[in-house]
């Protein structure tokens, strides 16, 4: 049963970055790269069009390869490093609620506690992973 739970919070938390990173690309919602990149700059972030840019292929490469179960371990520690980067800087002033004004750093530090126990309990047997590297 640990493997089949590890497997659906493989493919839920992968997908859900993927749709992040399709999100700062204007693929789906409303957001788009221009407006991450006018955020991150009015944060104060250095280089914030490199930052945008390496944050949306973190989601989306991280979030393929920890839903196909590839590379599962590294994928969810550079997933992890974006949501503490989002969760403690990104949100800061914000408290913890999402429903807070400014929103808290509620969603992207659980996606960061989650990746960690991702990188604990590691790809599960039902992953390329497994495939390739057990036994």
């Amino acid at each position: 049963m640990l493997d089949l739970a590890i497997l659906v919070l493989r493919i839920s938390l992968g997908v859900c970055f993927v749709i992040h990173g399709l999100g700062k690309l204007g693929i789906v919602g409303p957001g788009n790269m221009a407006g991450f990149i006018s955020w991150l700059k009015s944060l104060g972030f250095p280089f914030p069009e490199v930052q945008a840019r390496m944050a949306m292929l973190t989601e989306l490469l991280g979030g393929t390869l920890i839903a196909l179960g590839l590379g599962t371990r590294i994928a969810a520690f550079f997933c992890c490093v974006a949501m503490l980067v989002a969760a403690f800087l990104g949100h800061k002033g914000g408290g913890y609620l999402t429903t807070n004004n400014p929103p808290g750093n509620e969603y992207p530090l659980n996606l960061a506690l989650l990746m960690i126990v991702l990188i604990l309990l590691g790809p599960g047997h039902y992953s390329i992973d497994h495939l390739l590297f057990a036994g």
